[in-house]
């Protein structure tokens, strides 16, 4: 901390004090995401704005703190969404990937990033993908 302050669960801190947060413990608090929040929830981040408009966000930056918030949001946020949709989106519409045992279910290693104990392996099989004129038109229109 910069200066002396109180953190909102009223937590001290001095001026020189290090202010860190678990990310991986953040996103699964009960008090934030509800008591499912051990669960994925797709719907968790379909939700619209009271405004009915999609658009106009509804949801604070500090909810998802993975690229910051406030002044100093990563300024590759946005491309890096992008990116994942690109390449996800790709990789998808040309590969078939399902995991080597579905029964199994992944254990975390709490690492300084997200890790899980001996990977994901899946198995990988070529689509059939048709490339008429019309069907790259349309891609790339899009």
């Amino acid at each position: 901390a910069a200066v002396a302050d109180v953190l909102p669960d009223g937590t001290r801190v001095g001026p020189g004090d290090r202010v860190t947060y678990f990310q991986y413990g953040m996103g699964r608090m009960e008090a934030i995401w509800g008591c499912d929040a051990g669960e994925f929830s797709l719907e968790r981040w379909l939700t619209l704005p009271a405004d009915g408009n999609a658009a106009s966000g509804g949801v604070s930056p500090f909810k998802y703190p993975v690229f910051q918030g406030g002044p100093r949001t990563c300024l590759g946020r946005e491309m890096a969404f992008v990116q994942m949709k690109f390449v996800a989106g790709a990789i998808l519409r040309r590969f078939d990937l399902r995991p080597v045992d579905e029964g199994r279910t992944p254990a975390f290693l709490p690492l300084l990033t997200s890790h899980m104990h001996g990977g994901l392996k899946v198995t990988v099989r070529r689509r059939k993908v048709e490339t008429t004129a019309e069907n790259r038109s349309s891609f790339l229109a899009s």
